[in-house]
């Protein structure tokens, strides 16, 4: 199978380099790195399409369009495209009604960080053509979960985790770094690691119920929170943020 890959970054080049190993024919480009080895070098994204069973987009979600379009021309007729970018689900589908039906896009959704993975990163694809895509891509090695629903469904579940996940990283930095300003940078730690290792079901269901029963004090709670953060020099950006959704929940 030819698989062109437009984006030979971090993601790509690993992604690219795993595909070649593989035994995938592997034709690449990228106007500002130059291909892992097995994979063929070409001048531009039309080149790198041309003859191509797959074409996999892992650019940016600035740059999706502009290799879309400079990728079309080389295309035939009806050939999968998957955008691997992380974008809104209204960014993908407007990738697909550019492609006005010259190539069966495919919103494919990658779940964990590409570094320590490679091809094998967990991905969710959605989009009519999805199944095409796990069909033609997982004897390499891959794993695409496919959801029921159109272009978009996937980056709706993925940036639906990002919330969540990113959310959570950025209160752990905010109550970090404003336990290193305090001395009890260590205390701190020990009490979040505590908590997220016994955390289960029930957790979930005490954050979602508890911030509504116990909002009013919460809020107290939280404007406190916020007075010792600006004490302690540290911006209180995720604690004023959970002081207002706890206001909105009051």
């Amino acid at each position: 199978m030819r698989i062109a890959v437009l984006g030979l970054g971090e993601a790509g080049g690993l992604i690219s380099a795993d595909l070649a190993a593989a035994g995938a024919d592997v034709h690449g480009y990228d106007p500002r790195v130059g291909p892992p080895a097995g994979v063929h070098d070409t001048g531009s994204a039309a080149e790198a399409c041309t003859g191509a069973d797959l074409v996999l987009s892992l650019n940016s979600a600035a740059d999706a369009p502009d290799a879309l379009a400079e990728g079309l021309p080389g295309c035939a007729p009806g050939i999968l495209w998957a955008d691997l970018n992380t974008a809104s689900p209204g960014e993908k589908q407007a990738l697909e009604q550019a492609a006005a039906g010259r190539v069966r896009l495919v919103d494919v959704a990658m779940m964990s960080p590409v570094p320590g993975h490679g091809l094998r990163v967990p991905m969710t694809a959605s989009g009519p053509a999805a199944t095409a895509y796990a069909e033609a891509i997982s004897p390499f090695g891959a794993t695409v979960t496919v959801l029921d629903g159109p272009v978009g469904s996937a980056a709706t579940h993925k940036l639906l985790r990002s919330v969540f996940y990113k959310g959570l990283a950025a209160a752990v930095l905010e109550a970090t770094a404003a336990a290193e300003a305090a001395g009890l940078a260590d205390w701190l730690r020990g009490n979040i690691t505590e908590e997220l290792v016994k955390a289960d079901a029930a957790t979930l269901e005490r954050l979602l119920t508890g911030s509504k029963t116990h909002a009013v004090r919460r809020i107290h709670e939280m404007a406190a929170a916020e007075r010792l953060l600006d004490d302690l020099g540290v911006p209180p950006r995720v604690t004023r943020a959970s002081r207002d959704w706890l206001t909105d929940l009051a």
